[in-house]
């Protein structure tokens, strides 16, 4: 789009991504609390957004379309980042078991792997809060921002 949208459509744009990220933050929220549920509301709140208003603007439809790709590239690499630990902890407990390991050693061998994916997470949600406020921003500007290791799924 050359020329630059409407503040109504650059706010509504900017909600497609932001929105997104407050989900995260309340889906990450409701699990510190304790309450293990991992529904994809990141990609709920941009795709009511979206459905609703992108027949009334294409540049909400363009914003849209990319914010929902990002999120769906993002909760399918946080599963398999969930997998790969989940496996990681089965075969590790499956050697500890077989060596005859102590459980001090498997203590061991688990809080390591929870550090380490701990970690994994914290970057994944640091690069995900930057990212999407700066396409917040240029949306916001009436600018385009495309998402990096996005699968294009909606075209």
């Amino acid at each position: 789009m050359r020329e630059k949208p409407k503040q109504q459509m650059r706010i509504w744009a900017m909600l497609c991504h932001l929105s997104a990220l407050l989900a995260w933050m309340l889906l990450f929220f409701l699990v510190f609390l304790g309450i293990p549920l991992y529904l994809p509301l990141n990609l709920l709140a941009p795709l009511v957004i979206w459905r609703f208003k992108k027949s009334q603007y294409p540049w909400i439809d363009l914003q849209g379309k990319e914010s929902l790709n990002f999120q769906i590239s993002l909760t399918f690499y946080t599963l398999v980042v969930i997998f790969i630990s989940l496996f990681l902890v089965l075969t590790s407990c499956g050697i500890a078991v077989t060596a005859n390991g102590t459980g001090n050693e498997m203590k061991t061998t688990l809080d390591s792997l929870l550090i380490m994916f701990m970690l994994l997470i914290l970057l994944v949600m640091l690069l995900q809060s930057f990212l999407v406020t700066f396409a917040a921003i240029k949306a916001y500007r009436g600018e385009h921002f495309r998402y990096p290791l996005t699968m294009r799924l909606l075209r």
